[in-house]
């Protein structure tokens, strides 16, 4: 499903004629299996949040290789970086990213908009996906209307609408109270088992790395442990 290889970034600072380069990923090397929940913990700083970026197509590594669903990714163009994130990922967001202007329902919908779906059939999938997380009752309320966990269930929702292969989860629960939190865990187990999805976390919290099947420490910008097992879920 995801497959790295000896990827190197580095930020790079100063003013031109004087710039220098800080490492940030060193000889990074990772493997993610179809319908794995892996979750990668870190300081911050350590390069977590880069590597979700660099396989994310959002940035560029300096060096090494990222295959994703068999497809060599390293060197995409951007708009085939993005006609490649609407079709395979999916993405939640510790703050949720919704659109303000945009309910519950629009925000949710708005990838199957951007992928071309008719009007009546991403209208009926988006219902049809609301319903069965929970949120039918709050479609046309905006996110200022909502609570935070409900904000974030509106932001899987949306990360689920394309029905992705993978998706990457920034902080999921950054935001949210230990009750919502253990909610929002358990509503990505249960995505996870019932639809097969394959989910990448990036956490500092081991609450939250405790759900994964394999758990990856980045330390320094490497991947700190022989085989990348940092520990297992409970």
């Amino acid at each position: 499903m995801i497959n790295v290889e000896h990827l190197h970034y580095s930020y790079k600072i100063g003013k031109k004629g004087k710039k220098s380069t800080v490492p940030v990923l060193k000889d990074v090397n990772l493997e993610v299996g179809k319908g794995e929940i892996v979750s990668i913990v870190g300081r911050s700083g350590s390069g977590k949040s880069t590597l979700l970026n660099l396989l994310s197509g959002y940035i560029t590594a300096d060096s090494g290789k990222i295959t994703i669903n068999d497809r060599d990714v390293t060197n995409l163009s951007e708009k085939e970086w993005a006609k490649f994130r609407l079709e395979h990922f999916g993405f939640i967001f510790q703050n949720y990213e919704l659109i303000p202007s945009l309910t519950a329902f629009e925000n949710v919908e708005l990838p199957l908009t951007l992928k071309g779906v008719p009007r009546k059939q991403r209208e009926e999938r988006t219902q049809i996906l609301l319903e069965s997380i929970g949120l039918s009752a709050h479609e046309d309320h905006y996110p200022n209307e909502l609570s935070g966990g409900q904000q974030q269930r509106v932001s899987i929702a949306r990360a689920l609408i394309t029905e992705p292969d993978i998706i990457f989860a920034d902080e999921p629960t950054g935001s949210l109270d230990s009750e919502t939190e253990e909610d929002v865990l358990k509503l990505i187990k249960d995505l996870n088992k019932n639809r097969n999805i394959t989910f990448l976390m990036i956490t500092h919290d081991q609450e939250v790395a405790a759900i994964a099947d394999r758990t990856l420490k980045i330390h320094d910008g490497k991947m700190n442990q022989e085989r990348g097992v940092y520990f297992e879920a409970r």
